[in-house]
């Protein structure tokens, strides 16, 4: 697990994102989730839709179903999922930026619900849920032990996670960690980055049965030179996000740094990107019960 030198709180994440709310969407768009690239001739637009997509089909989703997009950014996703699988969708964000822009969402079926509130302190009742998702949230989580058991406690018998996430590639380098890793989580208020290991242990503590994986690094990491070009042509058309990256009042103005070193780390292997689906049990398993020697 790469652990940030610099401790970051939930608050440390709201705040990165309201301050970064109009850059955030000028440069990576109403998704704020990397592209995902089959043929390479896709737009980037339609790129960002095929990772929705992506994970529409291993959530296995059926009308009516309850679903819970952990980290839902500006609603995005559970709009499109809402719209095209009639579901209802809850989605969690820490961003009051993000929260009003998902709150103005209307979908023509299914229905959303966003709460501006932690995920690790949801206040939800067990088994609110069918299926849940995290598309690039899980790293923002202080405390992933706890998010896999929040998941696994809101979610029915049965129900299904699906987590897209940034990982520590399984063969890094100290330099890797130096000069890319750690500073990726440090500029972008990850608390830490783990490993496809780190994942499944947690995973399994919490309760959850591995049902598949997916490494779609090379198709996703088109992403940051998209958004590379479009951070270039903004900080000179820009005036409101070229204020932001050369005011020294931007407590966040680093994570303009972490493009860079995100193009460098996906392409040199340090980090991958990973798509998990992790099922829950149909029952709890039940023990025998232990009685005193003699009975």
């Amino acid at each position: 697990m790469i652990v940030s030198e610099r401790a970051h709180s939930a608050a440390d994440v709201q705040l990165h994102y309201d301050e970064l709310d109009h850059p955030y969407r000028a440069v990576w768009g109403e998704h704020v989730h990397h592209g995902y690239w089959q043929t390479g001739h896709e737009t980037p637009a339609d790129a960002a839709e095929a990772l929705c997509r992506l994970v529409e089909a291993r959530l296995a989703l059926e009308p009516g179903m309850t679903v819970c997009d952990i980290g839902c950014g500006y609603g995005a996703t559970a709009a499109y999922l809402a719209e095209q699988d009639e579901v209802h969708v809850t989605g969690f964000t820490l961003s009051g930026a993000q929260a009003a822009i998902a709150r103005a969402r209307s979908p023509g079926r299914g229905s959303l619900t966003f709460v501006e509130r932690d995920w690790l302190d949801s206040g939800l009742l067990d088994g609110e849920f069918v299926r849940a998702y995290a598309i690039e949230s899980s790293e923002h989580m202080v405390d992933k032990a706890r998010f896999f058991s929040e998941a696994h406690r809101v979610l029915k018998p049965g129900g299904r996670l699906v987590v897209c996430a940034w990982l520590e590639g399984p063969e890094t380098k100290p330099w890797h960690v130096r000069h890319l890793l750690e500073p990726i989580c440090r500029e972008g208020r990850l608390p830490s980055m783990g490993s496809r290991a780190d994942y499944d242990a947690l995973a399994s503590q919490a309760g959850f049965t591995l049902r598949s994986y997916d490494d779609i690094s090379r198709n996703v990491r088109r992403t940051w030179s998209v958004c590379a070009r479009r951070l270039a042509v903004r900080l000179v058309t820009d005036r409101t996000i070229r204020e932001l990256a050369l005011s020294r009042a931007t407590r966040n103005r680093d994570f303009l740094l972490s493009i860079p070193r995100l193009m460098l780390a996906l392409r040199s292997g340090a980090m991958r990107y990973g798509v998990f689906v992790w099922d829950k049990a149909e029952r709890e398993p039940r023990y025998p019960a232990i009685h005193p020697s003699g009975e």
